[in-house]
């Protein structure tokens, strides 16, 4: 059991700087714009705090993250040039070396634009519901 958690960690924690690795190689102007853009929309999905489904939902919560963003990593991958991704993986692993610090203002630029997604969202749907309530007052 200790063995079987161990590997999920190590996994957990290469999965983590490829995530970084693929950051720092969308921002690379070697790789190419379609391998930029998947690992763009890969980044931002696995960084995000909102998931496709939420982690309260028993099992599936946790089955996105588990399959989206590891099948998204692969094919970014695959995707980049082998010198950009060496360069990036060479940085990742660099930069995430144990006793670095943690940037909690990226993380907290990440919140702050799905939180304004969010209430944009909110009002949008305020919108039209009052707007359907004031053309269903009219209709009558």
């Amino acid at each position: 059991m200790d063995r079987t958690f161990s590997a999920w960690k190590q996994r957990a924690r290469q999965l983590r700087r490829d995530t970084y690795a693929l950051y720092l190689a969308l921002k690379d102007p070697r790789a190419p714009w379609y391998a930029r853009l998947v690992a763009g929309l890969v980044v931002a999905y696995a960084f995000s705090p909102i998931d496709l489904i939420p982690d309260f939902i028993p099992v599936l919560g946790y089955l996105d993250d588990l399959v989206i963003v590891p099948l998204g990593i692969a094919l970014t991958l695959k995707l980049m040039p082998p010198a950009v991704l060496a360069d990036a993986r060479a940085r990742a692993e660099a930069a995430t070396a144990p006793g670095k610090p943690v940037n909690w203002a990226a993380g907290a630029v990440i919140a702050a634009v799905w939180l304004l997604l969010a209430a944009l969202l909110i009002a949008l749907l305020v919108r039209r519901i009052r707007g359907l309530s004031l053309t269903a007052a009219f209709l009558k």
